[in-house]
């Protein structure tokens, strides 16, 4: 395998990691918006001390991807924020609002203060706003309208690229990914009544993710016929399948209350649906305007780059493991029930 596609696959799996980790977190105010019922105040506050302590922690990953994308594809990533300078900006400073619109929360319920409505309205527009608008992105990049003169520079404008159907839906998709992983999660951090009710969302948001990745394809064959020939390849439909069984897997596992396989089966599922968009976009950086090949660094540049990645990895996976794994086993032993 040429170093080109380990630097591809490296950064792909930083996309995965930022989804099934970071989209649980995102996830999580897009229901606090959608908490209901009589115990519309126990779901909040559950989802609130779930994410308390890795909140900050996940966007290690989007850190991770811009790091990757800057070392060993400079000037695709350049194309790429200046062909998506509207929707990677609006996800940015949606990241932004909603870190500091959980933090100001937080220390106002410390202080003793009330609670500012403001801050969990805000929470909760940014929690959906910034994965809709990172999904967007996603898909214009596989959306085939980003494109370029004979001299590289980006000629689309700054509309065309993706304000269409193919990367709305992308984005669309994006954000019931995010819940459907977070309801899915939190059955292992509640139990009683609180735990049937992230149960039953968690069964509609990935019945909502199955179907509008269904719409979406099906969208591609008259808004990108690019993407549409890309996933008619065997590789891109076996990928696909595989998605498709892990999500259906998931699902059982929700259903038939299998708690302690929720996380790990929609985490997988929904990284396996990351990676099924990545092999349909496969040798393509930019469809069809630029090939990972043609865009990459010098193998010198890439081969210290991963080097480098992989030295931290050794320290910053194992603080990550012990990390989730430390607040998992608390969260399981406090479990709220309402």
């Amino acid at each position: 395998m040429a170093l080109q596609e380990i630097a591809a696959i490296v950064a792909l799996t930083g996309v995965m990691a930022y989804a099934i980790f970071g989209g649980a977190d995102f996830g999580s105010g897009i229901w606090s918006a959608l908490a209901g019922g009589p115990r519309a105040g126990g779901q909040r506050n559950a989802l609130y001390k779930a994410i308390g302590p890795v909140w900050e922690t996940n966007n290690v990953w989007l850190v991770f991807i811009i790091v990757v994308l800057l070392m060993a594809f400079p000037g695709a990533m350049a194309d790429l924020f200046t062909a998506l300078l509207v929707p990677l900006s609006v996800g940015l400073i949606g990241v932004v609002f909603r870190g500091a619109a959980f933090a100001f929360r937080n220390f106002g319920r410390e202080s003793g203060a009330r609670e500012a409505p403001v801050h969990g309205i805000v929470f909760s527009m940014a929690s959906v706003i910034a994965p809709f608008a990172f999904g967007v992105a996603l898909g214009a990049t596989a959306g085939g309208e980003i494109k370029l003169n004979d001299g590289g520079a980006v000629t689309s404008g700054l509309w065309a690229p993706w304000l269409r159907a193919l990367p709305l839906l992308f984005g669309v998709t994006a954000v019931a990914v995010c819940s459907y992983l977070t309801m899915s999660y939190m059955t292992t951090r509640s139990a009683g009544d609180l735990r049937e009710d992230f149960r039953v969302r968690g069964l509609l948001a990935g019945a909502a993710v199955g179907l509008l990745a269904v719409v979406t394809l099906a969208v591609s064959y008259w808004d990108s016929r690019d993407f549409w020939d890309l996933w008619q390849r065997p590789a891109p439909l076996a990928m696909s399948g595989v998605a498709l069984v892990a999500g259906l897997t998931s699902m059982f596992v929700l259903w038939r209350r299998w708690y302690a396989l929720a996380p790990a089966a929609t985490g997988g599922a929904m990284a396996l649906l990351v990676a099924a968009w990545g092999v349909i976009q496969y040798p393509y950086f930019i469809v069809p305007s630029e090939k990972i090949f043609d865009v990459a660094s010098n193998d010198a540049m890439i081969r210290s780059s991963l080097v480098g990645l992989l030295c931290g990895a050794v320290i910053l996976i194992p603080s990550l493991l012990l990390l989730y794994l430390s607040f998992v086993a608390e969260s399981a032993e406090e479990a709220p029930e309402s």
